[in-house]
């Protein structure tokens, strides 16, 4: 695609809904699907949960050597 800048973008820091101000998150994986994986931004100050994320699973790897 022309013009496109990056892939994704990863969080760093999110709201925390217990702590009440932005704090930095762990990425988890919380389920496999064949539509794609689910992750879960969880505060790594108190471990609540500041939101998720669905990615597209990997596009399978063509050979040109067929």
């Amino acid at each position: 695609m022309p013009g496109k800048q990056f892939d994704g973008i990863e969080a760093s820091l999110l709201l925390c809904p217990r702590c009440r101000v932005a704090q930095p998150v762990r990425k988890r994986l919380l389920l496999c699907l064949p539509e794609g994986d689910k992750y879960e931004f969880v505060c790594v100050r108190c471990g609540s949960s500041c939101g998720d994320k669905m990615e597209d699973p990997p596009r399978p790897v063509r050979s040109l050597l067929a």
